[in-house]
């Protein structure tokens, strides 16, 4: 008897991407690097968008020793300043006459209490704030450009995430993981709330989500606390034992953005044991990341926090 699983889905299935152009943050390194090359590699203009110059010149000449089919391009942009957000975003839209897929991909985790430029709390104000302005001031051109996506990045750490309406910004109370893990589940709102607002406005842009598992990346290289002193520890093991590489931790991502048969909404991640590893399958998502009148709440104390209004 035939078996019903779908066949896995590798970088084979992108396709051709020429005359596509892609904005991905935190492309630098990751798989967010990894997504870059492997769409530079199909054709697609892909863009960028990092905080450091110096790391993102090191990831193009990476990607162009590949020999890609499609060119990249640096957007300088710090997700945790609102004024550089606004500027990268204005920089992009007066080069470029269209934008087909932006994926919301950089973050943090579990970092020491920080505070972004204008004074938000840094893994929300990352995570979250930063990329729903960023979208925000570039919905106009990727609703003009026909069949467009919103690619958010979140991860398996939305499970335990409660988004804190009360201390948003964990100025009563800032605990690492528990502000990591409502930053999460902000990306998958941010993603229910989004899609409901371009199906009412009848867009062709949809909203999308899609996590990695346990990736090999930099990402939670310097949590603080007990926590993280033991995850530094055990990383090397847990390496090599349970995460899968960049490479495949980019996959989702990578499907989401490309796939012809993606619905607004869906939300991608492994097929393996705890959704930790293996090839991108739509995947399901907490209760707490349908809830409908939280992600509405969510966007109006977004646009509130960020000044940032869609026109949608």
């Amino acid at each position: 008897m035939a078996s019903s699983r779908e066949p896995d889905w590798t970088e084979d299935d992108i396709g051709d991407q020429t005359g596509r152009t892609i904005l991905i943050t935190g492309a630098n390194s990751g798989i967010g690097y990894e997504a870059a090359r492997a769409l530079a590699q199909h054709g697609a203009h892909v863009v960028l968008g990092c905080r450091t110059r110096s790391k993102a010149d090191d990831a193009v000449a990476r990607i162009d020793a590949t020999n890609p089919s499609g060119p990249t391009e640096i957007l300088e942009m710090d997700l945790a300043d609102l004024d550089s957000v606004a500027e990268a975003a204005a920089r992009f839209t007066s080069g470029h006459d269209r934008l087909d897929v932006l994926v919301n991909n950089a973050g943090l985790m579990a970092t020491p209490q920080q505070q972004t430029a204008q004074g938000f709390e840094m893994q929300f104000g990352v995570n979250h704030l930063g990329h729903f302005a960023l979208t925000g001031h570039l919905i106009e051109m990727l609703m003009a450009s026909g069949p467009a996506r919103v690619v958010s990045i979140s991860s398996q750490g939305h499970r335990p995430g409660k988004i804190n309406f009360d201390d948003i910004n964990s100025e009563k109370k800032y605990s690492p993981w528990p502000a990591y893990f409502q930053s999460k589940l902000a990306n998958l709102l941010f993603t229910r709330e989004l899609q409901r607002r371009l199906t009412l406005a009848e867009s062709e842009v949809i909203a999308v989500a899609a996590h990695p598992g346990a990736s090999s990346t930099n990402l939670g290289h310097e949590p603080s606390g007990v926590l993280g002193s033991m995850m530094q520890w055990a990383r090397p093991v847990f390496d090599r034992l349970a995460s899968q590489s960049a490479q495949m931790g980019a996959l989702p991502t990578l499907r989401a953005s490309v796939d012809a048969s993606v619905e607004g909404g869906d939300y991608f991640g492994p097929d393996g044991f705890g959704e930790q590893r293996g090839h991108p399958v739509k995947v399901d998502s907490s209760s707490r990341a349908k809830d409908d009148a939280a992600a509405g709440r969510l966007w109006e104390v977004s646009q509130q926090l960020t000044e940032v209004t869609y026109p949608i």
